[in-house]
């Protein structure tokens, strides 16, 4: 007499013979002793790291990259059947389809597209562990490693080029800003009045920030008559 959890089943055996209808449990089940023996399959989602991998991407470009698996089983009576270690398996092939994968691609979309290669590398491994009972629920791309050097050259390539934007964007002020100069200069010429409120606002300016500058208004029209 024989027990098993909620999340186990019981894969059983009769004279080597794998037993009909399947996986028994959960719950209670009789085992004939001497001539049927049973293994134990836990059903619940197992979760895995994939050891960092050297990859040389298509660009090459060497990156160290590691992931996460979910699985679980699915079946357990091919599990068990199918494949001597359905589990050691798993870890095996998500290695390999790990390498596969970004071998393919460039360390840009590396970088970029880690949920397309994440769903792509789940579909590679699903079509392939469902043969041995095993349903891969979710993989992810944990981190991806760069060598030292390529990182300082990203670093320095991204200063550059905000660098760059930082110039245009002042060129870019001062030219509207001289826009700007022209038009008020071409108002001001037209109108002398404004030219004086202007002087005047200057020295408001001046006074309110109490400070020891000394100013003595110089009338305009004194001015333009030497000029003349």
């Amino acid at each position: 007499l024989k027990v098993v959890q909620e999340y186990e089943r019981a894969v059983i055996f009769r004279v080597g013979r794998l037993l009909s209808g399947g996986s028994k449990g959960p719950g209670i089940f009789f085992v004939l002793p001497c001539i049927e023996g049973y293994t134990k399959v836990d059903l619940r989602t197992v979760s895995f790291d994939v050891p960092p991998q050297e990859i040389l991407t298509s660009d090459s470009v060497t990156v160290s990259v590691d992931a996460v698996v979910y699985y679980r089983v699915c079946n357990p009576t091919i599990s068990v059947a199918n494949v001597e270690n359905a589990h050691h398996a798993t870890r095996l092939l998500a290695q390999t389809t790990l390498r596969n994968i970004l071998g393919t691609k460039s360390m840009s979309e590396i970088l970029t597209d880690r949920e397309s290669i994440s769903k792509a590398m789940q579909s590679m491994l699903d079509e392939a562990t469902i043969h041995w009972g095993i349903k891969v629920e979710r993989v992810e791309i944990k981190d991806v490693r760069l060598p030292k050097q390529l990182q300082r050259a990203m670093a320095a390539e991204a200063e550059a080029s905000r660098e760059a934007r930082a110039k245009v964007l002042a060129a870019e002020g001062e030219h509207n800003a001289s826009k700007a100069l022209k038009e008020a200069a071409d108002i001001i010429h037209t109108s002398p009045a404004a030219l004086q409120l202007r002087y005047l606002q200057t020295l408001n300016q001046i006074a309110s920030e109490k400070n020891s500058t000394i100013v003595f208004p110089l009338p305009v029209d004194f001015l333009s008559s030497f000029m003349k």
